[in-house]
């Protein structure tokens, strides 16, 4: 029984040493070869690019990559070494804001002038008027301030107000306040087709001012001669 269970070991050995063998042999240059794998499909990475170059090719790519790329420090890109020192002023080198003339990284530049530039052409919310965001906030004070005419109530509503004034105004308080008005109106015209007489404005003129003053200056000089006393003689003892 005991022999019989170190045969069958000893078989066991024997055919994982001749797979092992096997398996060595299919990876080794000349095993590839007889399996039909060609020297194209072996691969090496460029120690000075990172990339997989086929094996038959590494020398010559690393020879040629070496003398005429360089790697990027801030993309890591490889760029033509003639090239590098344009690829970084306009990729990678801080840029300035035409408008506000503030240095920032090249990256969040759209963005600046889009949303954050002070100087950036925006619009007034009340009277569509273009001017620097910087100075919105004072406009908007000034222009929110007047008054347009509701065309619901017919009331003159301040232009900050307008908005929210439209979502709840339901036209009621003018609708009494227009009768009101046109009540007045009917009474007037009732009045001018009953005859009633209007008070005329009285015309004053330089002329009849002159003419005044000169009746009046003649009346007061009259008035001091007939009133004036003469002096009376003194009795003689």
């Amino acid at each position: 029984m005991l022999r019989r269970f170190l045969m069958l070991t000893t078989h066991t050995l024997i055919v994982v040493t001749i797979i092992e063998l096997m398996s060595a042999f299919l990876f080794s240059k000349g095993g590839m070869a007889a399996a039909g794998v060609s020297d194209d499909q072996v691969t090496s990475v460029c120690g000075h690019c990172d990339r997989a170059i086929p094996s038959s090719n590494i020398d010559l790519h690393f020879a040629h990559c070496s003398r005429n790329l360089e790697k990027c420090i801030v993309c890591g890109d490889m760029i033509p070494r003639k090239h590098a020192e344009e690829h970084f002023l306009s990729t990678h080198a801080p840029a300035c804001c035409s408008l506000c003339s503030e240095t920032m990284d090249r990256d969040i530049l759209d963005v600046h002038k889009g949303e954050n530039c002070p100087k950036r052409i925006v619009t007034c919310e009340y009277c569509e008027f273009p001017l620097p965001a910087i100075d919105l906030l004072e406009h908007q004070e000034v222009c929110g301030n007047r008054t347009e005419l509701c065309y619901m109530c017919h009331k003159y509503i301040r232009l900050r107000e307008m908005h929210s004034h439209v979502s709840r105004c339901t036209g009621a308080v003018s609708n009494v306040a227009e009768s009101s008005r046109n009540t007045r109106a009917l009474e007037r015209e009732r009045e001018r087709a009953a005859g009633a007489p209007r008070r005329q404005p009285r015309e004053f003129s330089p002329r009849r001012l002159l003419f005044t003053i000169a009746i009046t200056g003649i009346a007061v000089l009259l008035g001091s001669l007939f009133f004036q006393r003469k002096p009376g003689r003194t009795p003689v003892n």
